[in-house]
């Protein structure tokens, strides 16, 4: 049999020197994904190519692309149709928290427990990313039995080094603005979580919130206790609205801060990235059970 090359010119092993297996293929796959030769948004090759490619039949080809879609790699269109992919390459550029937590944290919810650690100045991000999955559940799309939320603020009553006023760094009322926007998204966030459990669309929801008497200088995000996400906050002078009066601050805008992933999965580059994803959990898991407080939203 003669080799195949890929768009880019590579060749493929001929298939008559391959392990046909469906954890096989589906590890060949994850690596064109992860190298760019798959890229985020492409159509996959029809089941009857991949069949020739691999040498096998159309049941283990369906099985490594259930196994790829279980992990989010793929999202199936039907009727026979070519999967899509939906994972980005390991080489991305990251991407603005807003679109990458979104992503990642919708990827998150197809496991059949899904868990979510958050360290963040608010929690704008987290509940703009849980909009999707939410919608999904409730559309039936999506069947977790269990979801587990930890979410570490600033303490509601910290003196924090941001934000504040550009010429007077005693002004209380940039913190006080900051208070009520940290409570309006939380109290959202947990009354949309308990609320699935509410409707008996999901069997266990659990949501809880602590604070740290810190500043956050970087959000961070585990996800399903194998999956990292983290970026940093950058400060930034800009104008804001409170009270009806404009005030010029120093800030950070949370949203577009690039997010930087790191897996300890099976999609993991290296020892050292497994390594950082384990850290970070435990440093969360430190922070939680030492000197967090539980937060009272009424």
């Amino acid at each position: 049999m003669s080799q195949e090359s890929t768009p880019s010119g590579t060749p493929h092993p001929p298939a008559a020197h391959r392990r046909h297996t469906p954890d096989h293929i589906a590890e060949v796959l994850r690596q064109r994904v992860h190298s760019g030769e798959l890229p985020r948004n492409s159509r996959l090759p029809t089941q009857r190519a991949l069949v020739e490619e691999f040498g096998v039949n159309r049941t283990v080809i369906r099985q490594a692309l259930a196994e790829l879609e279980r992990k989010g790699y793929l999202v199936s269109r039907g009727r026979g149709a070519p999967a899509t992919v939906t994972a980005p390459a390991l080489n991305d550029a990251p991407r603005p928290a807003g679109v990458e937590v979104a992503d990642r944290i919708g990827l998150a919810f197809q496991a059949e427990h899904v868990s979510i650690d958050a360290f963040s100045l608010t929690t704008e991000t987290l509940s703009s990313a849980l909009a999707a999955p939410l919608i999904a559940i409730a559309a039936g799309e999506l069947a977790p039995r269990s979801i587990t939320v930890r979410v570490l603020l600033p303490s509601p009553d910290a003196r924090l080094a941001f934000p504040r006023l550009l010429t007077d760094p005693d002004d209380p009322r940039p913190l006080a603005r900051l208070k009520e926007l940290t409570r309006t998204f939380s109290v959202s966030l947990r009354h949309q979580l308990l609320s699935l459990a509410e409707r008996q669309l999901v069997p266990e929801v659990r949501v809880e919130i602590r604070a740290v008497a810190i500043t956050p200088l970087q959000k961070l995000y585990v996800l399903n206790g194998t999956e990292v996400l983290t970026g940093y906050y950058r400060v930034v002078p800009r104008v804001v609205e409170y009270e009806q009066q404009q005030m010029e601050i120093f800030d950070v805008l949370g949203l577009s801060s690039k997010i930087f992933r790191s897996s300890s999965d099976k999609d993991s580059r290296d020892e050292q990235e497994t390594a950082f994803v384990e850290e970070s959990r435990l440093w969360f898991e430190a922070l939680w059970s030492t000197i967090a407080q539980p937060v009272t939203l009424g």
